[in-house]
C-alpha cells in the first residue's frame, strides 16, 4: 500500500476501533452497574433474611421458655447479639464498613434484654471483585475479536480502493507514455523545420499525425470526465461522420503503409454529433493503433449494421470479456491506457446499439455494431 492507502486504512482502523471501544466500555459500564445493583440488593435481603431469623428464634425462645439455641451463620456471615443495657446507638440500620456491609436489625425488641442484632459480611465486595474481573476480562476478550474482524474488513473495505489507486497509477502512467510519443514527434518536427528554414510535406504530415493524435487522447478524457457540452441527440447521417473520421485518421494509415477497404452505404441514427464522431473515432484508432503495417482494416456500414475488421494482433479470448471494462486492456503490447472501448461501450449503451466483438490471436478482431 501506498502513503495514502496506509492513511486510509489507519483512520478506517481507527475509527472502527475507536467507536467499537467506546460502546464497548459503555456497555460493560451499564452492565456492571446492573449486577452491582443487583448484588446490592441479593446482599441487603441475605443480611436482613438472617437477622430476621435469629430474631424470629430469640423472641420464640422468650415466648416458649426454652433454652435458646442460636444458629450458626453462612459462610462470609456473621452476627452479634447487643444487649438493651448497654445502650448503644446506631445512627445508621445498613451502612458499610471495613469492607463489611453490615446491617442492625432491633426485631428481637429486648427479649432476653437483646435489642440488635448486628449482621455483616463481607460476601458483597468479594463478589464485586469478581464482578470487576469477569467484564474487564470480558472486555478484553471481546475487543481482541474486534480488532480481528475488523483488521479483516479494512482489508476487504481497502481492497477496492487499492485496485483503483493501482489502476489510477497505471492510468497516470500510460497517459505519460500515450502522450509522449506525440508530444516529442511534434517538438522534432519543430526543431527540424526551424532549423531547415522550410517546411517540407515530411515534416507537416508529422506535426499534422501528432496534433491528431493529442487531440483524439484529450476528446477520449474529456468524456470520461464528463466534460462533453450537453446536446441533443439527432438523427443523423452516419456516413458523413465516417468519411470525416476516415480523413482525420489518413496520415497515421499512410504512415503505416495501412489499406482501409471501406463499403459504406447511407445510415442514419438518432445519436449526438460528438458522440458519434467518439464512437467511430476510438473504433478506428484502436483499429489503428494494434495493426501491423502493410496491413488492410476493412470497414462497412450499411443501414442498421457498422463494423470494422482489423488483421492486428487479436485479442485473447479470456480477455474478450472485460475489454470495455475502464482501464482493461487487451493486450500490453502496444500501451494505451483502456479507456477507448470503455467509452465505445458506454455509447452504445446509451443509444441502444449493440456492439459484439470477435477475435483471434495474431489474426486480428472485428467489431460489429448493429441498431
Amino acid at each position: 500500500m501506498n502513503n495514502l492507502e496506509k492513511k486510509s486504512f489507519y483512520s478506517f482502523l481507527a475509527l472502527y476501533l475507536g467507536s467499537s471501544l467506546f460502546f464497548l466500555i459503555l456497555s460493560g459500564y451499564w452492565y456492571f452497574n446492573a449486577q452491582k445493583n443487583s448484588l446490592e440488593n441479593a446482599t441487603y435481603y441475605k443480611l436482613q433474611h438472617l437477622a430476621d431469623r435469629v430474631s424470629g428464634l430469640i423472641i420464640h425462645a422468650q415466648m416458649t421458655n426454652t433454652p435458646l439455641i442460636l444458629p450458626k451463620a453462612p459462610k462470609h456471615y456473621e452476627y452479634t447479639l447487643i444487649q438493651a443495657s448497654k445502650n448503644k446507638k446506631f445512627e445508621k440500620s445498613y451502612f458499610e464498613e471495613e469492607g463489611y456491609k453490615i446491617l442492625v436489625s432491633s426485631a428481637p425488641q429486648k427479649h432476653f434484654d437483646i435489642q440488635y442484632v448486628v449482621v455483616k459480611t463481607d460476601e458483597y465486595h468479594n463478589e464485586l471483585q469478581q464482578l470487576q474481573i469477569l467484564v474487564l476480562f470480558t472486555i478484553v476478550v471481546v475487543f481482541s475479536v474486534i480488532v480481528v474482524i475488523s483488521w479483516i474488513l479494512s482489508k476487504l473495505f481497502m481492497q477496492p480502493i487499492h485496485e483503483k489507486m493501482n489502476q489510477i497509477e497505471q492510468f497516470i502512467q500510460d497517459i505519460s507514455h500515450e502522450l509522449n510519443t506525440p508530444i516529442t514527434s511534434l517538438k522534432m518536427s519543430s526543431k527540424r523545420a526551424m532549423q531547415k528554414g522550410v517546411y517540407d510535406e515530411k515534416i507537416l504530415t508529422n506535426i499534422s499525425i501528432s496534433t491528431k493524435q493529442l487531440y483524439s487522447i484529450y476528446q477520449s478524457l474529456s468524456y470520461l470526465n464528463f466534460h462533453m457540452p450537453k446536446e441533443e441527440a439527432k438523427l443523423l447521417d452516419l456516413q458523413l461522420i465516417l468519411d470525416r473520421t476516415l480523413e482525420f485518421y489518413r496520415e497515421l494509415t499512410r504512415a503505416k503503409n495501412i489499406t482501409i477497404k471501406i463499403n459504406i452505404s447511407n445510415a442514419k441514427l438518432k445519436i449526438i454529433e460528438t458522440k458519434a464522431d467518439l464512437l467511430f473515432s476510438n473504433l478506428l484508432s484502436n483499429a489503428v493503433k494494434y495493426s501491423m503495417p502493410n496491413t488492410t482494416i476493412t470497414i462497412i456500414l450499411k443501414e442498421g449494421y457498422f463494423s470494422i475488421q482489423d488483421e492486428g494482433i487479436g485479442i485473447a479470448k479470456e480477455k474478450l470479456e472485460d475489454i470495455f471494462g475502464l482501464y482493461k486492456r487487451g493486450s500490453n503490447f502496444l500501451g494505451g491506457f483502456g479507456i477507448g472501448l470503455h467509452i465505445v461501450k458506454q455509447i452504445c449503451d446509451e443509444f441502444g446499439i449493440k456492439i459484439d466483438v470477435s477475435s483471434e490471436l495474431e489474426r486480428g478482431s472485428i467489431f460489429r455494431l448493429s441498431w
